[in-house]
């Protein structure tokens, strides 16, 4: 459906038009991630989080390093890591080269879990599935445009 007929609006100019149009899919694509890891107990924060901890396999990362492969700029990352601590997810200590710094670490409930949510990445995908894989792939090298 088109934007403007979705929020029933009018625009300045198509920069106004894209702009929006890029915002008002950001925030329902985000919706529908956000009910996809809540019937997990989680938030797709702390989904992106328990993520990057997995790419990390066997290795801890700083604090430092989830917020800068964070998704969303997240200066609170510490609360988030409090979160996953509590629901048994993630394991934190201190760090032996730094005692400023801790190491924080996926367990197996945190993979666990990962793995049973594999399937959100399949219904999430697709939500693109109306664009041909040459439309992905130029929405893609368009979006990246914007951020240059």
């Amino acid at each position: 459906m088109k934007l403007e007929d979705e929020i029933l609006s009018k625009f300045r100019n198509e920069a106004h038009k894209a702009r929006l149009n890029v915002y008002y899919t950001h925030n329902f694509l985000g919706e529908k991630m956000q009910k996809l890891v809540k019937s997990y107990g989680i938030t797709a924060t702390q989904y992106n989080i328990l993520r990057i901890l997995r790419g990390q396999s066997t290795k801890t990362a700083s604090v430092g390093t989830i917020k800068e492969r964070m998704i969303e700029n997240n200066s609170d990352v510490s609360r988030i890591l409090d979160r996953l601590l509590i629901k048994e997810l993630i394991e934190r200590k201190e760090s032996k080269t730094d005692r400023r710094q801790k190491d924080v670490k996926i367990n197996y409930a945190g993979l666990d879990l990962l793995k049973k949510m594999d399937s959100c990445e399949a219904s999430l995908d697709e939500l693109l599935s109306n664009l041909s894989e040459n439309e992905r792939i130029e929405l893609n090298r368009l979006l990246d445009k914007i951020r240059e």
